[in-house]
């Protein structure tokens, strides 16, 4: 399952143009060489990735128990239906999230703290506004960090997060240095696609927790063999 965090942030980045594109478009760089520009901009993703590997870290703390409640199968299917009612109904996480006064205070502070360091054009806040931008909240995050839930182990956890964030870059990248040529127009036509990649990821999960997991080793078919039987 492990393929499916590459693939959210691969095609889930989609989603991150529309939402994260304009961190990205006023990273100051412009005024470097081309090759000073692309590496300021991969430090800013690294500390996104960053970001959600330490997330990966938190939640699989709560994976490993609900791995041993035995849980994960049903996780799996409620995370499917989840995400299927989102992409369904258009439902936008994002905007219900900021309603809360707490997440909306949180947000008020990064964004702050954001404007601050994208008026620096020192490499090291390059990677500061990375580790940032990952705890905007977003969507997308939160749909890899559900899915980091159900590896069911920290080192998982945190794997699943670390791939989930490279998948992320080709495009993030690709958007910073393209700067005006990814307008606000070519961004809402990829973000439209988004919903798509959402249901065919929902059906993903649901499958995958309503299979039946058979035993990898035989032991369980050799007891079988030897149970006692009544004539």
């Amino acid at each position: 399952m492990l393929w499916t965090a590459f693939t959210i942030g691969l095609f889930g980045s989609l989603h991150c143009v529309g939402m994260c594109g304009p961190i990205a478009l006023a990273l100051p760089y412009q005024k470097q060489s081309r090759l000073y520009g692309v590496w300021k901009v991969l430090l800013y993703n690294l500390g996104r990735t960053t970001t959600y590997v330490f997330l990966g870290v938190l939640i699989g703390l709560l994976g490993e128990g609900l791995f041993l409640a035995g849980m994960q199968r049903w996780l799996s299917i409620g995370i499917g239906i989840t995400l299927l009612v989102i992409a369904l109904f258009s439902i936008p996480v994002e905007s219900r999230l900021l309603q809360s006064p707490m997440i909306g205070r949180f947000f008020l502070s990064l964004k702050t703290s954001l404007g601050k360091l994208l008026n620096k054009d020192a490499s090291s806040n390059f990677f500061k506004i990375g580790l940032l931008n990952g705890f905007l909240p977003c969507g997308l995050v939160y749909m890899a960090i559900v899915g980091a839930l159900t590896m069911g182990s920290i080192q998982g956890g945190a794997t699943y997060m670390l791939l989930f964030g490279l998948g992320t870059i080709p495009l993030m990248l690709g958007t910073a240095l393209a700067g005006q040529m990814a307008g606000f127009r070519i961004r809402n036509q990829l973000k439209r696609l988004y919903p798509i990649f959402l249901i065919a990821l929902a059906i993903l999960f649901i499958f995958r927790g309503a299979q039946f997991d058979l035993p990898a080793d035989f032991s369980f078919w050799n007891a079988m063999q030897n149970i006692p039987m009544c004539y």
